[in-house]
């Protein structure tokens, strides 16, 4: 375990707010990164190319973390069908508050909506009340 450090988040967070900023700011889209994958299948409409662009500076960049900081990457948690469920459910999350946590808890937020404020505690309560109950009540899905 390495000792908390308050450069790393802070420079993440920053580099996230420039992102969702240029994009608002250059192109009048929200990052709401569900929202732009989903974009991203099927039928393709004039906007593909500026969500493949985005999508894939977020691949881009992952990619040089992992060449660059490897220790970031590790083994998952748990198992790969408790990430192919979990994933699934953030999934349905997602359509269901219609966006993601990129999309009403960074962009929402900043521009002061209440439905994204209501859908960012839904989403912060529901991830700590998961967290105790996997890591608490059900210890066998690790």
């Amino acid at each position: 375990m390495q000792a908390f450090s308050v450069v790393t988040p802070l420079l993440g967070g920053v580099l996230i707010g420039l992102a969702a900023s240029g994009l608002l700011l250059y192109n009048g889209r929200i990052a709401g990164i569900s929202g732009i994958a989903a974009g991203l299948l099927p039928p393709w409409d004039r906007e593909t190319r500026w969500r493949l662009a985005f999508f894939s500076g977020l691949l881009t960049g992952g990619v040089i973390l992992s060449f660059a900081y490897p220790v970031a990457f590790s083994l998952p948690p748990r198992s790969l069908p408790v990430l192919a469920v979990a994933g699934l459910l953030v999934g349905l999350g997602t359509r269901i508050g219609n966006g993601c946590t990129s999309g009403h808890g960074v962009c929402g937020l900043a521009r002061r909506s209440m439905r994204s404020a209501v859908a960012t505690a839904t989403f912060m309560t529901t991830a700590a009340i998961t967290v105790y109950l996997i890591d608490r009540v059900s210890p066998a899905l690790r």
